[in-house]
């Protein structure tokens, strides 16, 4: 009976989209966050009798046919890009994308990555790095006598010292962008990976040619609105049960079947 395995891959995909929610609630705090949606798409069809066929017996097209479809599979867990509210904290070193771009970071196998996460921090050296430690690139230095650090829209870092009244140009930071940025890897961290599907990453100055600009004492929220999740949740739920009841319902018909005398 294909009822049975329908059903299986019902189950199956309403798992999945569970698992998808319960990352997504998981993260409602979590700095630059965007949620996941979990997409799926019907399954191969069974052509019993395939539209527009000649009808043997009188010669006339048949109008539908018979088509029995074998369930659904996953199709993507896409992410819903969305600006996050910008919270603000006062940290110096907290910096939040408002727009478009990613700040690069350059792992320790000397691959660049992508992150929205702007908590910066600062390592013995003085090098600018993420909390994992990794440098944001360009690399950015702050003297160890600077009483104060400044990032202004543009990217550019300023140092203050006690006796100069000019603050110090220590550099400035890049935003990137892609095509497609919804083909990102997520590696973990807050980090993304560049790939076929996400095109080449444009790097640029914030606040020209469409990059979003830098706010300095701000961070940017996770983009997880805890209600809908909620309520999707509730939905994949239902529509577990729902298949699990076909399921029952298929394994009673085929105990009928065998009890027949």
């Amino acid at each position: 009976m294909r009822a049975l395995q329908i059903a299986a891959t019902g189950m199956s995909a309403q798992q999945m989209r569970v698992e998808v929610i319960s990352n997504n609630l998981a993260n409602m705090n979590t700095t630059g966050y965007n949620a996941r949606r979990a997409e799926f798409a019907d399954l191969h069809y069974q052509q019993v009798s395939r539209p527009g066929t000649i009808n043997a017996t009188d010669g006339t097209v048949l109008p539908t046919g018979v088509q029995l479809g074998l369930g659904v599979r996953p199709a993507a867990v896409s992410v819903a890009l969305k600006q996050g509210a910008l919270a603000q904290t006062g940290a110096d070193l907290d910096i939040a994308i408002n727009g478009d771009g990613f700040l690069e970071i350059t792992l320790p196998s000397g691959e660049p990555a992508y992150t929205r996460d702007g908590g910066l921090k600062r390592n013995a050296d003085g090098l600018i790095v993420t909390a994992d430690g990794f440098p944001v690139a360009p690399g950015v230095t702050i003297p160890d006598d600077a009483s104060s650090l400044s990032v202004n829209a543009q990217g550019e870092v300023y140092a203050y010292f006690t006796d100069e009244p000019e603050p110090e140009l220590l550099g400035q930071f890049n935003l990137v962008r892609f095509s497609n940025p919804k083909g990102l890897e997520a590696i973990g961290s807050n980090l993304f990976r560049e790939t076929a599907a996400s095109g080449i990453g444009l790097a640029g100055i914030p606040g020209e040619d469409g990059f979003g600009t830098l706010r300095q004492g701000y961070l940017e929220s996770s983009s997880v609105d805890a209600v809908r999740e909620v309520t999707e949740l509730i939905e994949a739920q239902r529509g577990y049960e729902l298949n699990a009841k076909v399921i029952t319902a298929s394994d009673q018909m085929l105990a009928a079947t065998t009890q027949v005398r």
